[in-house]
């Protein structure tokens, strides 16, 4: 399996480099050349498995330069106990024809546990194969979930530091409290003054950058990402849309001609690996891709062009606050028939003039496979509550944007297939606003305060990992300008910040 960039067409490299590297160094993202095909057979043979099994066949497929024991070690060590009742990625029926997908069963209790317990495994396995004995400094960039998830699955790795960046004023006081408490001897955290997209530049500008490469390297140590331009961090979501496919036919639904896909999304990678999975086989009728007021990707979908230059939202759906969809890339990537000087093109006029556009066929290409909608905060408060009260069932912000998007496609299309909701968080991660849309009257001051209170109205449980965090230390209160960045990483790091 070779791995190639997106931006060249003389990149191409092992899974492992590609996992171990994150990002190639002419800024593109690795793809594999060649997308493996599952057969009818494949998904008679993943049906019968667990999670676990499903995990390592599909991961087989992508990551050839990995012995079987090497999976089989990577899996096992990321999916055995850490999730609730050993089920990583359950399927709830909430309706007929309509299903939840809860992947808030980890120790963060957000979706990005799925591929960030397996992330550590893969990427350090990976630097055995490749980095001759380099130290690895994971650098990430969160609107939220992302940086707890990832601290949580690198702290204390062997060989490893993890630097996160997150915006100030830009993530849910109990996201902050997850990270600002992280445990681990060689994590660091830090907030931006700034919002997540510059977060996120600010962490490509410092892989760019051919000054602190060749410092780190004087210090053997190698950048890599836990963000979603990483192949090891995207390929583990893939698993678990055709999990749930396999759980689809388990359940008896009728699958025969296929179900549809709903994803709350921002920086494109969570429906990315649905649409990964699509070109494997699995027969994902539509992929509705929806966000919140910051809805770049619904008028990009809806019109081939893609335009930054808007007003930026803070909302409270906050790991969807995102105007710069990092991984929509890959997707142009594969539609335009793996054109690396194209791609080149586009973000050159992004990264120059915020915005491009795709050509006629391309966007054709993109509006027969995704429906794009938005929804403002209103109508996130209104779907928490009309479904607990409808169905008795609690969900977070982000899956109540995906929920109403989903509510609007259905009265404009009709469709009838049945349909996958992403449930991307437990409610308790933002339960001011989840208190706020069922019982505004129980609103206090105190976080843990509303928790208590969120649990009380609803009878529905705290998890484990939401209660534990009422006593734990705060460890981290940094806060650094969005141009500092560089200096943050070389000072933690404790190499020469002076830069040429």
């Amino acid at each position: 399996m070779v791995y190639k960039s997106t931006r060249s067409d003389n990149v191409s490299v092992s899974a492992a480099q590609a996992i171990a590297q994150g990002i190639s160094k002419d800024g593109g993202l690795f793809v594999p050349q060649t997308t493996p095909k599952l057969s009818a057979t494949d998904f008679e043979n993943l049906r019968k498995l667990d999670y676990i099994g499903r995990a390592k066949y599909i991961l087989r497929n992508f990551l050839d330069d990995f012995s079987d024991d090497d999976i089989n070690y990577c899996v096992e060590g990321a999916y055995s106990g850490t999730f609730d009742n050993d089920l990583p990625a359950p399927l709830s029926k909430l309706a007929d024809g309509k299903y939840i997908l809860e992947l808030w069963h980890g120790p963060t209790c957000a979706f990005k546990d799925l591929a960030l317990q397996l992330l550590p495994y893969l990427l350090t396995t990976s630097a055995n194969k490749v980095s001759n004995g380099k130290e690895t400094v994971i650098l990430v960039a969160t609107s939220g979930d992302t940086g707890k998830a990832a601290l949580e699955g690198f702290k204390d790795v062997e060989n490893t530091k993890i630097i996160v960046f997150y915006p100030n004023n830009g993530v849910s006081p109990m996201q902050r409290l997850q990270m600002d408490t992280q445990l681990g001897e060689n994590v660091f955290v830090c907030a931006i003054d700034g919002n997540f997209d510059d977060a996120q530049s600010g962490v490509k500008k410092i892989f760019a950058d051919i000054d602190v490469a060749a410092r780190l390297a004087d210090s053997n140590m190698q950048f890599s990402s836990a963000n979603s331009i990483n192949w090891g961090r995207l390929v583990p979501q893939i698993v678990y849309y055709i999990s749930a496919y396999c759980d689809l036919m388990e359940s008896g639904a009728d699958v025969e001609k296929g179900f549809n896909v709903v994803v709350p999304t921002g920086n494109f990678g969570n429906i990315l690996a649905a649409y990964y999975a699509k070109i494997m086989g699995t027969p994902i009728a539509k992929l509705i891709c929806a966000s919140n007021s910051n809805n770049v990707l619904t008028d990009f979908i809806n019109t081939g062009d893609y335009d930054r230059n808007r007003e930026f939202y803070t909302t409270i759906s906050p790991s969807m606050d995102i105007l710069i969809s990092s991984n929509l890339e890959r997707m142009l990537y594969e539609l335009s028939g793996k054109d690396a000087a194209m791609i080149t093109d586009l973000q050159e006029q992004l990264a120059a003039t915020g915005k491009y556009t795709v050509t006629s066929e391309i966007s054709k290409k993109i509006k027969d496979l995704f429906w794009a909608e938005s929804c403002d905060d209103e109508k996130t408060l209104e779907t928490i509550r009309s479904y607990f009260e409808k169905y008795s069932y609690l969900i977070d912000t982000h899956t109540a944007v995906a929920l109403a998007v989903y509510d609007d496609y259905i009265a404009k299309t009709g469709d009838t297939h049945p349909t996958i909701i992403a449930s991307t968080a437990s409610p308790y991660k933002f339960s001011s606003s989840v208190l706020e849309a069922i019982a505004p009257e129980k609103l206090s001051d105190g976080e843990f305060e509303k928790v208590k209170a969120l649990h009380e109205v609803t009878n529905t449980e705290i998890p484990k990992p939401i209660l534990e965090l009422e006593k734990a230390t705060v460890r981290f209160n940094n806060v650094c300008k969005k141009d500092n960045m560089i200096d943050a990483v070389l000072d933690y790091l404790k190499i020469n910040t002076t830069l040429n």
